[in-house]
């Protein structure tokens, strides 16, 4: 069990970070951390070790009222919440279990930012309130068997128009969600114009084919499937009008990118809080290993590398609300946080010994779940050619 301060405060926000959200944005986030803790967390440890998604969960996040939150017009609250609101969220499920983070994260931001960014007002109207009251659960169908960090310019999935239709053909690999997602947003290659273009696949189209992934190390609990479309036939109505080449398609990724910096967050808050916990309560030589010299500086560089993540999300949260952030400044946050996130992990783990390694301590699930954080929303490579490329003006991209 954490230690929280009396206002419910988080032990690991030494700086107050969540005093910067306005009463009614706490609100939320408090009712954020108590729906994961009573509700979800008793599900993680036993689904995570069997690699398994508890289908129940879809109808509790739809009691809790929390989808379609950064949605102007949609979902229970109105208007659409603050970028720090959203953030500070991902890192309250995150906190709790990343797979189940991403499961939401996949659902209420890759798909549903995707038709909101991406969408006509009538596809948005069609598709966004059933998302929102997750009556119907999303998909972001990116990736390829053969293509991670090159897809910008070498997906193989094609699309053919034919008349009133557009015929998809290839595969995707490592789609969460897939295997059970209602709506799937599949990204393919226009074969008349080579521009990249989406497709709004409803489930149980023909040719449309996900097979779930099994022996994952991490993000067990996540369905990630490999997808195969052969002769997918998708309505014209179906094509994310507003989406015409994959630079449209990278205006969603650098929003979409911030929200994976701060699930890495989360993952780092979770793993220190279950250390510091530990390192009060765990004896050895006769006494706690809090009060040993090495465990507190461990905890100490843990807690700053969580200090100096958040600060930074904080601020570029606020380049979101003002509209004014670009690619590099998503990306240098998902590369750094993840590294970050990396290191507390790893010296958490270090502080539970052997315990580390067994689920009945969580830790371990943090320690291999960050890993697919780290990799996933373009690697710390890419992410700092994207960096590099804006301070020096020099593109190092192959």
């Amino acid at each position: 069990m954490t230690m929280e301060a009396l206002e419910g405060q988080l032990t690991a926000d030494f700086y107050n970070y969540e005093t910067l959200l306005s009463d009614e944005e706490r609100k939320l986030l408090v009712k954020a951390r108590e729906f994961m803790r009573t509700d979800v967390k008793p599900l993680v440890n036993e689904n995570w070790e069997a690699g398994t998604f508890p289908k129940q969960l879809i109808g509790m996040f739809r009691e809790s009222g929390l989808a379609g939150l950064p949605y102007e017009g949609y979902g229970e609250h109105k208007p659409a919440v603050s970028h720090l609101l959203t953030g500070m969220m991902a890192m309250e499920m995150s906190r709790t279990d990343a797979s189940v983070a991403t499961f939401f994260g996949v659902h209420n931001g890759l798909a549903m930012y995707s038709i909101y960014s991406g969408g006509s007002q009538e596809q948005r109207d069609r598709w966004l309130p059933e998302m929102a009251a997750m009556d119907k659960i999303g998909a972001f169908a990116m990736t390829e068997p053969l293509g991670g960090s090159d897809v910008a310019g070498g997906m193989r999935t094609t699309a053919k128009r034919d008349g009133d239709t557009w015929i998809l053909n290839g595969a995707k690999k490592w789609i969460g969600n897939a295997t059970f997602a209602d709506y799937v947003v599949v990204w393919a290659r226009d074969v008349d114009d080579n521009h990249v273009k989406g497709f709004v696949v409803e489930k149980g189209t023909p040719g449309f084919v996900p097979e779930k992934i099994q022996g994952k190390t991490a993000f067990r609990i996540v369905e990630n499937a490999e997808i195969t479309l052969t002769d997918v036939r998708v309505p014209e109505a179906n094509r994310l009008q507003g989406i015409n080449s994959f630079r449209d398609v990278a205006e969603i990724l650098r929003a979409t990118r911030g929200g994976v910096a701060w699930q890495a967050l989360g993952v780092m808050i979770g793993a220190y809080e279950l250390a510091l916990d530990y390192a009060k309560e765990r004896k050895q030589f006769g006494r706690p290993i809090a009060r040993f010299q090495l465990v507190q500086d461990l905890l100490v560089k843990s807690l700053g590398n969580i200090t100096a993540s958040w600060g930074m999300l904080v601020q570029l949260a606020r380049l979101q609300d003002a509209g004014i952030f670009q690619d590099e400044h998503s990306s240098l946050a998902k590369a750094f946080v993840t590294a970050r996130m990396r290191e507390v992990v790893a010296w958490s783990r270090e502080i539970f010994g052997g315990n580390g390694i067994v689920l009945d301590y969580d830790v371990a699930r943090f320690f291999a779940d960050a890993e697919a954080i780290y990799s996933f929303e373009g690697t710390r490579e890419m992410n700092t050619l994207i960096v590099g490329k804006a301070i020096t003006g020099q593109s190092a991209f192959v």
